[in-house]
């Protein structure tokens, strides 16, 4: 039976799925997720000239002099791309250019980039007020803030377009200029996958959180405007009436210092938490510093659990030192970026650190987006645990019970 449905989710033979280094775990995952039964090694090799110039080169499945640059022929290849600690960002948006070509010139109909966290995204906007779309008007402190740079985002853009991508993928990106930029280029084919079912998977049958069944003692928070979005579509997801949702306002003060205020549209109010357990969600963190002052301003209000929810997770050295803080009782991220997944890049916050891996998730939703037989699998995701707590034991608790629970679970934490 395993066999059988094994054959049932087989990818076309018209659909190739590659990485752009040598035995990408993460590529090789998501292609075995979308059903592909050839090896990444074996149709593509990562060749890196003695001048260190690289040339990627597909493998030829068919021979003869007719077939020479043809190999690809009304294919679509599928490019996955991650960033990874032994080759820069840089080096991988080059090679992304350099195997999109390559596909084109041997025959691919068609170039699908899939990246995750999409490179150059921190520079979404230039000097002038037509280098980037923002929602509200640009005012000369944001033309400062690029000033002397350039609209890097616009240019990775147009060169993947040039080189023959048609098609981008990426996950849960933070900029609504990025957002713009891409889809103005590739015409409507960026596709922006958003992790909401992930999560609320996560939330409803693990106990990293626990509510009644209507959603008392639970709270959603988001730390900022670019947050409340995504906030506010998880609570509608969730659909638990009596769940809390708390929006702050964050002000910059300096590089690392931040200023938090409740919002004056939040639904909720800081009393109105108090004992709940709080979910906190972001995009992406890179230094911590946001969100460990607002876990910190947070605990004033005597909360349950404080979790910290993030898609893309930077884990440098600044940011574990920080994110240790004991006002942040455990952190729950994607393997967007898959060196997360390394002990040592966890470093001390290994022991409330829970990683989700999203390769069948991506491969899932790639196959909807290509219009591809989807396999009947069950789940989102897989879990890599570093965490000390248990997970999947989540029970349903009445009003009467949380208080309890609640205190069981500090003298856990302690």
């Amino acid at each position: 039976m395993a066999n059988i449905d094994r054959a049932k989710n087989m990818l076309p033979d018209n659909v190739v799925v590659v990485g752009n280094t040598s035995d990408d775990p993460f590529a090789i995952d998501v292609a075995y997720s979308m059903g592909q039964a050839t090896d990444i090694a074996d149709l593509i090799s990562m060749k890196t000239f003695a001048n260190s110039e690289f040339c990627p080169r597909f493998i030829a499945g068919r021979t003869g002099e007719e077939l020479i640059g043809k190999q690809l022929d009304g294919k679509t290849v599928i490019i996955i791309s991650t960033s990874n600690k032994a080759v820069s960002r840089q080096n991988l948006a080059m090679r992304n250019i350099l195997i999109a070509r390559a596909a084109k010139e041997n025959g691919a109909a068609h170039v699908v980039l899939v990246e995750p966290d999409l490179y150059y995204s921190a520079q979404d906007r230039g000097p002038h007020a037509y280098l980037g779309d923002t929602l509200t008007e640009r005012d000369k402190k944001d033309l400062q803030k690029f000033d002397g740079q350039a609209f890097s985002v616009k240019l990775y853009a147009e060169m993947l377009k040039l080189a023959g991508v048609d098609r981008v993928v990426t996950v849960h990106n933070h900029s609504y200029a990025v957002q713009s930029m891409f889809s103005e280029i590739f015409e409507g084919q960026y596709h922006q996958l958003i992790p909401y079912e992930i999560y609320l998977d996560y939330l409803r049958n693990s106990n990293i959180v626990n509510f009644t069944n209507e959603g008392d003692g639970l709270a959603l928070c988001a730390p900022d405007q670019g947050a409340r979005a995504f906030v506010l579509e998880m609570m509608a997801r969730l659909d638990l009436p009596k769940a809390k949702c708390l929006l702050l306002d964050k002000q910059r003060s300096g590089e690392r210092e931040v200023d938090l205020s409740l919002y004056s549209g939040s639904e909720a109010t800081f009393e109105d938490v108090n004992g709940h357990d709080i979910v906190l969600f972001d995009d992406m963190v890179r230094t911590g510093s946001t969100v460990v002052k607002t876990c910190q301003a947070l605990k004033k209000v005597n909360p349950g659990r404080l979790i910290f929810v993030v898609t893309h997770f930077y884990a440098s050295e600044e940011g574990r030192q920080k994110m240790a803080d004991t006002a942040i009782d455990e952190i729950l991220t994607l393997n967007t970026l898959p060196a997360i997944l390394n002990r040592d890049e966890q470093g001390r916050l290994r022991r409330k650190l829970v990683v989700l891996k999203i390769e069948k998730w991506l491969a899932r939703n790639l196959k909807q987006i290509l219009g591809l037989p989807e396999d009947k699998q069950s789940g989102f995701y897989q879990v890599d645990m570093s965490s000390k707590n248990p997970r999947f034991t989540r029970k349903i608790w009445s009003n009467e019970q949380l208080p309890e629970l609640r205190a069981e679970r500090r003298r856990a934490d302690d």
